[in-house]
């Protein structure tokens, strides 16, 4: 095994706990002592983009002067930090804990920026014969945290209290400090010089899948467990059922040879599938029939976000983590908007007719998969068929 594949691969699980937490507390937060509505908690995911935009604009800078490690810690403490404040506003109620989340999240979208673009860049580099392979598997990690991590807070939640777990990963994120980090790329262009016009389409196909993740992924809980009515555990387990089918798709499509799957056709089909997702979940309304739909949401959404990744550092060699950060940025710009955005918008339309109208995305999709995946641009480690 290389060196650094451990601490990547341990991020990348650790990233997915964290990333999915607030949208895991989705029922808490909306009862005492914190009584959140929807706008408000919509707007808590505000602050992640401002993370993410941060994050995205400083990584390939941040490489060039204290190379990959330095973007990986700077992003593991922002993690740990991040999930210490969770802990403190678990124990307060009202403004102050609303105050203290919105600065949770500010922190956790710089430390997903920073640390997604690090590890998504080592796993290219670590199996550079395979990077696609390497880079779904990682996110496939990603998922299979976020499947699992509701339900260990909730596990935590009916124990010792909710806070449990925020506090276990803000101590994990510091003790992954302590693993030997991946070995740096060759010298790679950042800040200013790194930007090239040609990363545009890569990160709008982010951007746009990333609203539709969102979109599911933070309103899964609420859909089911508060406009349909269900009980609260039918909520956490149809967020669970998303991030698991994501995680599943992944890991399969990841360790499938490259001869064996054609994945520029598998990434074409995706747009079709959340389309698909979106038109079906507002016509259901028993428990069984949303989680299977929420768990075929996740199998659609599944390998967009890693094959965009894997075709675009494969196009941009040169700044390879500078377009990895711009990614994870554009990635956490769409989930807030589609998180954050969601919140608002549901005081003119339901959150039914915005799933229903959401199934346009598939049109600039399918385009972008498309002009993305064309061999000319997607050159170097990424298989064409």
């Amino acid at each position: 095994m290389k060196r650094g594949t451990i601490g990547v691969y341990s991020a990348g699980f650790l990233q997915g706990a964290a990333f999915v937490m607030l949208p895991a507390l989705g029922h808490i937060l909306h009862q005492a002592p914190y009584g959140f509505g929807n706008s408000a908690y919509g707007l808590l995911y505000f602050p992640e983009i401002i993370g993410a935009i941060l994050s995205a604009l400083a990584a390939g800078s941040i490489h060039s002067h204290l190379g990959g490690s330095g973007v990986f810690r700077l992003g593991a403490l922002s993690n740990a930090a991040a999930m210490f404040l969770l802990v403190t506003a678990a124990f307060t109620g009202g403004s102050l804990a609303y105050g203290l989340i919105l600065a949770e999240t500010l922190l956790l979208g710089i430390g997903f920026g920073l640390t997604n673009a690090a590890i998504n860049r080592s796993a290219s580099l670590l199996f550079a014969g395979a990077a696609a392979a390497a880079v779904t598997v990682l996110n496939a990690v990603i998922g299979g945290a976020t499947a699992l991590s509701p339900l260990i807070l909730e596990g935590f939640r009916s124990s010792i209290g909710w806070a449990g777990w925020p506090g276990l990963l803000a101590l994990a994120w510091l003790a992954l400090l302590l693993l030997p980090i991946a070995a740096d790329a060759p010298a790679e262009l950042g800040g200013l010089r790194a930007w090239r016009r040609s990363m545009l389409p890569f990160a709008g196909a982010v951007l746009i899948y990333a609203i539709c993740e969102g979109s599911f992924g933070s309103w899964a809980n609420i859909l089911v467990s508060v406009n349909r009515g269900l009980p609260a555990a039918s909520g956490a387990l149809a967020l669970t059922l998303f991030w698991g089918g994501m995680t599943a798709a992944r890991l399969v499509l990841g360790l499938i040879p490259d001869h064996l799957l054609h994945r520029r056709i598998v990434y074409l089909l995706a747009p079709l599938g959340i389309a698909a997702c979106f038109l079906l979940i507002p016509q259901l309304v028993t428990a069984s029939a949303l989680l299977i739909a929420f768990t075929a949401a996740g199998v659609a959404c599944g390998i967009y976000y890693p094959y965009s990744m894997a075709y675009g550092i494969a196009a941009h060699p040169e700044e390879g983590t500078q377009m990895a950060g711009l990614l994870v940025g554009a990635l956490m710009v769409g989930e807030g908007i589609g998180s954050f955005g969601l919140g608002p918008l549901q005081g003119l339309v339901s959150l039914d007719h915005i799933y229903t109208f959401s199934a346009i995305w598939v049109f600039p999709l399918l385009w972008l998969a498309w002009r993305n995946s064309r061999p000319a641009r997607a050159q170097g480690t990424v298989p064409h068929g």
